[in-house]
């Protein structure tokens, strides 16, 4: 099954593995791509620009998303400055809030005016998304990035959510909306189906895509061979 011609929601990959980046770069169904310091913390990686630079070598004609790092307004804005300096398909990453629960409002509003094109991530809430919309500039492109699949752990219905974003953000053409933290491919066609614009997801739930439309007679074989052949390797045997 073609899903690049079934679905109009864009493909972000998200990782901080510089090999599975190079990997996903070559899938022409990849559109873009997004990182965070918890993902690049867990991949090893040591100095932030240098990683920055190798993964907008691999992936020089895609959007990438990078994120600040401090916690004051102050020097995010630095931060958000020198990241979008990196090359024009940089959007800055900027947290909802920063650790004391601080709306980052005002710093999101002097960069969109400024032109900076920003990722504002961890999002969770409609009432988040419509005081983030109210301060984004009408002429600067930008993505909201609602994290779907944590609001899904906690046991509420993340498509709410997500439905009522796309419209909140209708009053702004410009902006698209991000279904992050997606947990399985399905997430993908439920975000097409309530016209999300992106989602973004780990290598591990983009390497499923081949499974689309799969026979499920054939898989249901496979899976039972599996089964099979995995208690012949470990030698199992009941006695009768």
């Amino acid at each position: 099954m073609n899903i690049s011609k079934s679905l109009k929601v864009k493909l972000f990959a998200d990782g901080a593995d510089i090999d599975g980046i190079r990997e996903m770069a070559a899938n022409e169904m990849i559109a873009g791509f997004t990182t965070n310091p918890t993902l690049m913390r867990k991949a090893g990686i040591k100095d932030y620009k240098a990683f920055a630079f190798e993964v907008l070598k691999v992936v020089p004609d895609r959007p990438v998303s990078f994120e600040v790092f401090a916690d004051d307004f102050q020097t995010m804005e630095k931060q958000a400055l020198e990241i979008a300096s990196w090359g024009k398909q940089v959007n800055v990453k900027i947290p909802v809030t920063n650790t004391k629960g601080e709306f980052c409002g005002p710093l999101i509003k002097r960069l969109s005016a400024q032109g900076v094109k920003l990722n504002i991530t961890a999002v969770m809430t409609i009432q988040q998304v419509e005081n983030i919309t109210a301060q984004l500039c009408h002429d600067t492109p930008a993505i909201i990035s609602v994290f779907a699949g944590r609001i899904a752990d906690t046991g509420r219905d993340p498509l709410i959510t997500i439905a009522q974003a796309v419209q909140a953000m209708k009053t702004k053409p410009q902006l698209e909306l991000i279904w992050a933290s997606p947990r399985e491919l399905l997430n993908i066609f439920q975000a097409d189906k309530v016209g999300c614009h992106i989602i973004t997801a780990t290598n591990d739930i983009l390497s499923k895509l081949k499974l689309v439309g799969k026979d499920l007679n054939d898989y249901s074989l496979e899976t039972v061979e599996m089964f099979y052949r995995d208690a012949r390797a470990a030698g199992f045997t009941i006695q009768t």
